[in-house]
């Protein structure tokens, strides 16, 4: 997901440092469901399961739809009468970043929906309920907008990816950097479920290795519309930085409270976790001086645009890598089943591990095979 902790100007080439491997992926070598153009159904169907109505809709939410099915027109476009998969369809749900909630519609997906694989799962604490049905009911979970390293350590199995971010990326990218330019000391203020507990860990981690020095951690409510009591405690330890790990409309809330606080020119401001649509929704003033992690940006290069444009057509908006991390897993599973001549999971699984990629979103990608984490450029800003 992130790591070459290697820093040229502004653009930071991060993939993955090696970790110890989980070893929890089905192997090249695993068992396999016949290659004989075979679909599940008579069809495909790909599940998106995301926050479609509350503090994360914007940057994925029901957009990440229409991603998907610009990969299913360009899977089409690609392979006409020779596709595998000549019937796909699209079922979506809203599970309101709650665990619960993931978990009951997840397994209406697979179970009730014919769902063959389900995408993005924004908020940690729903993608762990999700990969625990994706294990049990032994149906693909590609995870794009979920960022806990769990996925991929303790709680990782064989069919679940992590694709598009995760903890350790961000911590890495921005944590280390800043540190490196001068910001030696921090205060962190984190969302107290699975994916703020994780950033918190990941960054202290990252900026004590870099040489600084975490001087406090301070939970918060998720989701919260109110940071001031919590964004005067950060500025009391008198920090170089106060990192923020909130996201989507937690972090536009902590920003602009943040701002009238009068904090922006007093210390730097890093931001474990950053979509455009944050930056769109307050404008770029609001986040100047601000560091961040991005695994993709729309305007990035030739090849960036011109799909962003596609996307801004049918959306009259600028995708987030949340939008482009959705198509990239869509198109790499569908031409996994056009590789494998079938939806079954293990074969389209086994055509998966190990793969080099090089699409729209994924620059110099590799879906790892041991823990089904997926390595790529990201760029810090």
């Amino acid at each position: 997901m992130s790591g070459r902790n290697k820093v040229t100007g502004t653009v930071a080439i991060a993939a993955s440092a090696s970790l110890a491997l989980a070893a929890c992926g089905g192997g090249a070598g695993g068992p396999q469901s016949g290659g004989d153009s075979k679909l599940s159904n008579d069809k495909v169907v790909i599940g998106l399961l995301n926050d479609q109505s509350g503090v994360y809709k914007d940057l994925s939410g029901p957009n990440s739809g229409v991603a998907i099915q610009m990969a299913i027109d360009d899977y089409k476009a690609k392979y006409g009468d020779q596709a595998v998969a000549k019937t796909i369809e699209i079922v979506q749900a809203d599970h309101q970043n709650k665990p619960d909630v993931a978990n009951t519609k997840a397994q209406e997906m697979y179970d009730r929906q014919n769902a063959d694989i389900i995408l993005d799962v924004p908020t940690s604490s729903a993608a762990l309920a999700v990969a625990t049905q994706a294990k049990t009911k032994k149906k693909l979970f590609i995870d794009i907008g979920a960022a806990t390293t769990a996925l991929t350590g303790a709680s990782c199995n064989k069919y679940t990816f992590h694709w598009a971010y995760d903890t350790y990326m961000l911590a890495h990218g921005t944590g280390a950097a800043t540190v490196q330019n001068g910001g030696k000391k921090w205060s962190i203020v984190y969302p107290d479920y699975a994916f703020g507990q994780d950033m918190n860990k990941s960054f202290t981690t990252a900026v004590q290795d870099a040489g600084g020095e975490v001087l406090e951690s301070i939970p918060t409510p998720f989701p919260n519309d109110n940071f001031a009591t919590f964004v005067t405690k950060a500025a009391a330890s008198n920090p170089d930085v106060i990192g923020t790990m909130a996201a989507g409309g937690d972090l536009i809330n902590f920003v602009k409270q943040y701002n009238q606080a009068g904090l922006q020119e007093k210390y730097t401001l890093a931001v474990g976790l950053m979509f455009i649509t944050d930056i769109h929704s307050l404008g770029v003033e609001q986040f100047s001086g601000t560091q961040f992690t991005d695994a993709w940006y729309w305007n990035f290069d030739e090849t960036n645009r011109k799909w962003a444009d596609r996307f801004t057509e049918k959306t009259n908006t600028r995708p987030s890598f949340a939008h482009a991390g959705n198509y990239s897993a869509a198109l790499q599973y569908l031409e996994a089943i056009q590789e494998a001549g079938t939806d079954g999971a293990d074969a389209v699984i086994a055509k998966l591990e190990g793969k080099k990629v090089n699409d729209v979103f994924l620059r110099n990608g590799e879906i790892r095979a041991a823990d089904h984490r997926v390595l790529h450029d990201s760029y810090l800003a």
